[in-house]
């Protein structure tokens, strides 16, 4: 006999359809975002955050034991969804483009889900998946701190006002990032006092690139390729993998960028 009290409660109970009723019920609440009018955007933004972070707690509930591993679990799907939000605002006013992110959001916010419960499961046991989770973990919080980025330099703020927002914002996102390295149920002191060193150094040269004659673009990127070279340091110190060539091919990255960055920029008033 067909039981919908039952079927309902086992969908209700299925991690992976949790997920899925997560990701459509967000990519929603980021369309409403583009709907309401002007006035409204940025509370409903705040809204969406909030949002995202209960979906996310609720979605991930599942093998997580403390409060702290929960909260960091929903840092990156939160900032993405925010950040991607903010970033709408910048697309061109065309459906096509706007349709295309949003099937872009809601594909990359299940694979957030899936990402973070991989964490959840590995905080507890080893399994093979988390080098794989690991590396998509990184790359959509590079991709989350772009959009943050640029968003923040799309205001044009006063430089001290664009490097405490860059810390703010880099903080959690650097943070979560280096604590999928360790897994540990509580955060070990060297994931916290290097994410506060590059965040912090994150915030400085943020400081110094407004003071820049550079674009948006340009910036934004900089300062991407900066979290990127000072997270791949710090995990690979975390796991012990901190070689000279380690450092050397990181350092040659970043010298590559500070030198497109200073091509780029136009010194004519």
């Amino acid at each position: 006999m067909f039981n919908l009290k039952s079927l309902i409660w086992r969908f209700w109970l299925n991690k992976r359809a949790r997920f899925i009723i997560s990701a459509f019920v967000l990519t929603g609440l980021l369309l409403f975002t583009q709907l309401v009018p002007f006035s409204w955007r940025y509370f409903s933004i705040f809204v969406l955050f909030l949002l995202s972070f209960l979906f996310s707690s609720w979605s991930l509930s599942e093998g997580i034991s403390s409060w702290l591993m929960r909260l960091i679990t929903a840092i990156l799907p939160s900032f993405f969804s925010v950040g991607v939000a903010m970033f709408y605002f910048l697309f061109p006013e065309s459906l096509i483009y706007q349709l295309l992110l949003l099937v872009f959001f809601g594909f990359a916010i299940y694979i957030i889900f899936l990402t973070e419960n991989i964490f959840t499961v590995a905080s507890i046991r080893t399994i093979a998946l988390s080098r794989a989770a690991q590396t998509v973990g990184f790359l959509i919080t590079l991709l989350t701190a772009f959009f943050w980025y640029n968003t923040i330099f799309s205001f044009r703020f006063f430089g001290w006002w664009n490097a405490l927002l860059v810390l703010l914002v880099s903080f959690p996102l650097v943070f979560q990032a280096l604590w999928s390295v360790d897994l540990g149920e509580k955060p070990d002191s060297n994931t916290l006092l290097f994410s506060v060193i590059s965040s912090l150094t994150i915030g400085e040269l943020s400081l110094i690139v407004s003071f820049f004659p550079v674009n948006v673009l340009t910036g934004s990127l900089f300062l991407t390729c900066t979290a990127y070279i000072l997270i791949g340091l710090a995990s690979a110190r975390l796991v012990g993998r901190l070689f000279a060539q380690t450092v050397k091919e990181y350092l040659i990255v970043g010298g590559i960028m500070f030198l497109f960055l200073l091509l780029t920029t136009s010194w004519r008033g």
